[in-house]
């Protein structure tokens, strides 16, 4: 299986300055105006440019107000603080306060599109910490 992320943006040029910014991705392919492609992640990211209001699914419109989604992204970090420094002067505000785990260290981001991201920082062993057999 082969793994592509898709996010919807009002606004491709902010989406593409504030992600390639906050997480040192680059620009794969532009599709014309309606997409870009961006490179840096285990996986592949597409911006799409979807405006405010249009349909999204089942009757539901895209709204680009901070919003919960049972999907999200988390990126893994080596420095947790000099991450969300960076994920904070490309726009990005943190929802939480750095949080320490058995596993590691998170923090919890929003960016102006309305979506949530992680920042990650594993300590030890990692997940392995709390995996069971």
């Amino acid at each position: 299986m082969h793994l592509l992320i898709n996010i919807d943006v009002p606004d491709l040029p902010a989406a593409e300055a504030l992600y390639t910014a906050a997480f040192g991705l680059t620009l794969g392919r532009r599709f014309g105006d309606g997409a870009v492609e961006l490179l840096g992640a285990a996986a592949p990211i597409y911006l799409l440019a979807q405006a405010d209001g249009t349909p999204a699914a089942a009757g539901a419109s895209r709204t680009y107000d901070r919003h919960w989604t049972p999907i999200h992204l988390d990126v893994v970090v080596d420095d947790l603080e000099s991450s969300l420094a960076r994920a904070q002067t490309a726009g990005l505000h943190p929802e939480t306060d750095i949080r320490t785990q058995d596993w590691g260290r998170i923090v919890q981001l929003a960016d102006p599109f309305g979506h949530g991201w992680c920042l990650l920082q594993f300590t030890g062993r990692g997940y392995d910490t709390i995996a069971t057999p």
